[in-house]
């Protein structure tokens, strides 16, 4: 089958390990002793190095590696009107003892003006500076990111006494986003969303019950708060949507396979690739992916970003042949990936950034041994 525009045989999550300039240029930024643009120009040096590193590795969906965040969602979500980081999550899950900040609504959601823009025009200078051809993929939140961990109690009262409007805010938000984005060019947009994947697990689902009432119902709600949030996206952008179990400095926090969620997942959300964690057991069995359908292809993280060592060429095309039994058109709605982005949060995993580029080379390697040299097809 035809792969969507913007996804490849071998693709990517989108971050990559920050450079220590970048994290020292942060730090002193956060100290006030270099300015905000001080901070920019040391970004764009090394977003401009990784874009042609990933071009060289063989990558043709190409991102600024979230180089600009210190984590995936908080550096989008805060610059919407009514939104704010404020202490710590409280649960009885985490990584170890760590969890991340909370995010709270304050007030009336808005957009007062583009988030992902700017960058979105300096990655594509930068592609086409290097003489490539790929793709500029841009990685945002998604929207359910507002919602999860807080519910009812995080969000303002007086703002939002009714929280259907809340939705229908979030969803126009990020209706205003894309379109934002379109304008400039961009037609590949991924989703980033933990809480899909954490609705797998059956202590967090038991949290997620406690907060919101019925999980199955929660389910689709958040189905549908997707497709409203990309429902006036014109026919020539690509949405796909990344599920993530936890990948803070290669560790984890949630655990369950995708059954809970798979049909809904599948049937109901109007994506067109999945990008789904498969890097060990933790994500159960293939057997859901029995609900994709014919049009929908899944990007499938058998490879792992959290480990230092190589994963196993052979095993890694032996999980990919048993994906595709599961697959109404085998191997053809399959990409390869790994299972996550290197670095969720600028700390990043446990790994070198030249081991970090010998698995993407690995990663290609694969994709062309199973599809051909053309990783478009």
């Amino acid at each position: 089958m035809t792969l969507p525009y913007g996804v490849y045989r071998a693709d990517h999550v989108g971050s990559l390990l920050r450079p220590k300039d970048v994290l020292n240029a942060r730090e002193k930024e956060a100290e006030g002793t270099i300015t905000a643009q001080d901070l920019r120009d040391v970004e764009d040096k090394y977003i401009k190095d990784a874009v042609g590193k990933q071009i060289n590795a063989g990558l043709r969906s190409i991102t600024d590696g979230e180089f600009r965040r210190a984590y995936f969602h908080l550096d989008f979500l805060k610059h919407l009107d009514g939104v704010e980081v404020q202490g710590m999550i409280n649960s009885t899950a985490g990584y170890k003892g760590w969890t991340p900040p909370r995010l709270v609504v304050t007030g009336k959601l808005g957009h007062p003006k583009s988030i992902q823009v700017e960058d979105f025009k300096y990655l594509v200078a930068q592609i086409k500076e290097d003489g490539g051809s790929a793709t500029p993929k841009v990685c945002i939140p998604s929207p359910t990111m507002v919602h999860f961990r807080g519910g009812r109690s995080s969000i303002d009262l007086s703002a939002y006494p009714d929280l259907d409007v809340f939705f229908e805010d979030i969803a126009r938000v990020y209706q205003e986003e894309l379109d934002d984005l379109y304008k400039a060019g961009c037609r590949m947009v991924q989703l980033d969303d933990t809480n899909l994947a954490y609705l797998c697990d059956p202590s967090m689902r038991k949290e997620a019950e406690e907060r919101h009432g019925d999980v199955a119902q929660l389910t689709k709600q958040y189905a549908s708060l997707i497709n409203a949030a990309i429902s006036k996206r014109p026919k020539d952008m690509t949405i796909g949507i990344h599920l993530c179990r936890g990948n803070y400095q290669s560790r984890w926090f949630a655990e369950g396979g995708y059954e809970p969620v798979a049909e809904v997942l599948f049937k109901e959300l109007n994506v067109d690739a999945y990008f789904l964690e498969y890097d060990d057991a933790r994500s159960g069995d293939f057997s859901p992916l029995r609900f994709l359908p014919k049009n929908k292809v899944v990007v499938l993280g058998v490879m792992s970003s959290k480990k230092n060592t190589l994963d196993d060429k052979d095993a890694m095309i032996k999980r990919l042949k048993e994906a595709a039994e599961y697959c109404s058109e085998g191997l053809g709605q399959l990409c390869i990936s790994h299972q996550c982005g290197f670095s969720s949060t600028m700390e990043g995993n446990a790994l070198s950034e030249d081991e970090q580029w010998k698995k993407v080379e690995l990663e290609v390697a694969i994709a062309k041994e199973l599809w051909g040299p053309d990783t478009s097809k």
